[in-house]
C-alpha cells in the first residue's frame, strides 16, 4: 500500500520532528508511529525501515535546497547580492525544514560514514563550493575586503546561518526574509569593501 503524496508528506513531517527531537539513535519506527497516531505495523506498509525514512527527510531538504541555490546562481547576480540571496534562501529552508535541518546539522557526520548516506557530503562539498565561490569572486571583484580568510569567512558564514535553527519558530514575530536582513546587515558590513565614495578629498572652503 502506498501512502498518498499528501499523507506520506504528513509522515515525514511528524518523523522529522521526532528525529530532531529525540536523536536518531533513540527514535525508532514505534515512536514516529506513536507520533503519527498509527500502529508500527501500519507505518512499514509506507516505509520500509527508519533508515528509509530519515534518508527520504534528508534528501527532501537537500535536493531543495540544492535547487535554489542553483537558481540564484543562475539568475548571473554580483557577489554581494548573490551573498543576500543565499543567505536569504537558507533561511526559507529553516522555515519550511526546520527538523530536516536539526537532523542535517546533529547526525550528518555520523550518518556520512554509512554508504546509504553518502549523499551527505557529496551535497555539503557541493554547498561548500557555492559559498567558496561567491566569496572569491567578491574579493576579486572588490566588493569583499581584500584581506578575507575565505574558509574562515564561509565557517562562519555556515554556522551562524544554520544555528538558527535551534531557535527559530515559523510562528514566531519575525518572518525569514526580516531575519535574513538583519543577519545580512550585520555581516556584509563586516566583509564588504569601503565604498570608493567614502575616500573622496572632502570639500574645501
Amino acid at each position: 500500500m502506498s501512502a498518498s503524496p499528501e499523507r506520506r508528506r504528513q509522515l515525514l513531517d511528524t518523523a522529522a520532528a521526532v528525529f530532531a527531537a529525540q536523536g536518531y539513535d533513540a527514535t525508532t519506527v514505534r515512536r514516529i508511529a506513536d507520533a503519527a497516531g498509527m500502529l508500527a505495523g501500519s507505518l512499514y506498509y509506507h516505509f520500509d525501515s527508519k533508515d528509509s525514512i530519515v534518508e527520504e527527510i534528508l534528501r527532501g531538504f537537500l535536493d531543495e535546497l540544492a535547487g535554489r541555490y542553483d537558481t540564484v546562481l543562475a539568475a548571473g547576480l554580483g557577489p554581494r547580492e548573490t551573498m543576500r540571496a543565499l543567505v536569504t534562501e537558507s533561511f526559507r529552508e529553516i522555515d519550511r525544514h526546520g527538523p530536516a535541518v536539526a537532523i542535517y546539522q546533529k547526525e550528518s557526520k555520523t550518518l556520512a560514514a554509512r554508504e546509504r548516506f553518502a549523499f551527505l557530503a557529496a551535497s555539503q562539498s557541493t554547498f561548500e563550493q557555492t559559498w567558496l565561490t561567491t566569496l572569491k569572486d567578491g574579493v576579486a571583484a572588490g566588493e569583499f575586503r581584500a584581506d578575507l580568510d575565505i574558509r574562515l569567512t564561509y565557517r562562519f558564514v555556515r554556522d551562524t546561518v544554520w544555528v538558527a535553527a535551534s531557535w527559530y519558530r515559523p510562528d514566531g514575530r519575525h518572518s525569514p526574509e526580516e531575519i535574513a536582513r538583519q543577519y545580512l546587515a550585520t555581516v556584509l558590513d563586516g566583509i564588504a569593501a569601503p565604498d570608493r565614495s567614502d575616500h573622496s578629498p572632502a570639500p574645501q572652503g
